[in-house]
């Protein structure tokens, strides 16, 4: 009876006592393996390396030689696909060659029919241009000089028949002139005068050159506010 007893009781307190895991189990976890795994990447995320969780990583290998695409490489073969179609016409893009062909002419609003190829062939053809520039040149007429003869009455001086009849240049005194600050008072008088060639006229008009009431021709040279009659003379010598 004492024996019943005390293997009643050795049974009792078995039931109650908490299992012992065994060896290939860790604390709170149904495999060790998993366990390290789990340890692994909470020490990876404590130092700043962790690692991607195992599904997030593809298992499809790299082809051999295959090497990722440069930010440059991507962004040229983004270009290269932009142009290839034009998304606004839906045609090619036209690329830079010279072996090209010329654009197809879409709209020719604004182009000169003369420079309107397409047009000017459906109009007339390389027969009748030719009678036309035939035509052209048959109207076409040289007119040659013809002498102006003498100027009618007293007209007053002559800025073209001075100049020719002078041959000295400018700034060779000719003519006395008399008083004081005579370039001073040649710049003033000069502003008058929207031209040399009108100074000139109007410098002949009053007596010149041998009298100089405006002050005009300081140097005594014959010549006002700076006018030179060596064009006049070169076209003399050019002509013909």
């Amino acid at each position: 009876m004492r024996v019943t007893s005390v293997l009643v009781v050795l049974a009792a307190l078995t039931a109650c006592a908490p299992g012992i895991p065994d060896s290939g189990a860790g604390v709170g976890f149904g495999d060790y393996n998993e366990y390290l795994r789990q340890k692994a990447a909470r020490e990876a995320a404590l130092t700043g390396n962790a690692l991607p969780p195992p599904n997030s990583v593809s298992s499809e290998p790299l082809s051999a030689g295959a090497a990722p695409a440069s930010e440059a490489e991507q962004l040229a073969a983004d270009t290269r696909a932009a142009l290839g179609v034009d998304p606004a016409t839906g045609r090619e893009a036209v690329q830079a060659s010279p072996s090209n062909p010329p654009p197809a002419v879409v709209n020719a609003a604004g182009i000169s029919r003369e420079n309107y190829f397409e047009a000017v062939d459906a109009e007339r053809s390389i027969e009748e241009d030719a009678a036309r520039i035939a035509q052209n040149r048959a109207q076409y007429q040289v007119i040659q000089p013809e002498a102006i003869g003498p100027r009618p009455g007293d007209v007053g001086p002559n800025i073209v028949a001075y100049a020719l009849g002078t041959s000295h240049t400018r700034g060779t005194q000719i003519y006395r002139r008399m008083g004081v600050n005579l370039p001073a008072k040649a710049e003033r008088a000069c502003r008058a005068y929207p031209s040399a060639d009108q100074a000139q006229l109007d410098f002949l008009r009053r007596g010149g050159p041998e009298r100089d009431r405006l002050g005009l021709d300081p140097d005594g040279d014959g010549y006002a506010c700076d006018w030179d009659p060596e064009p006049f003379r070169r076209a003399v010598r050019n002509r013909g």
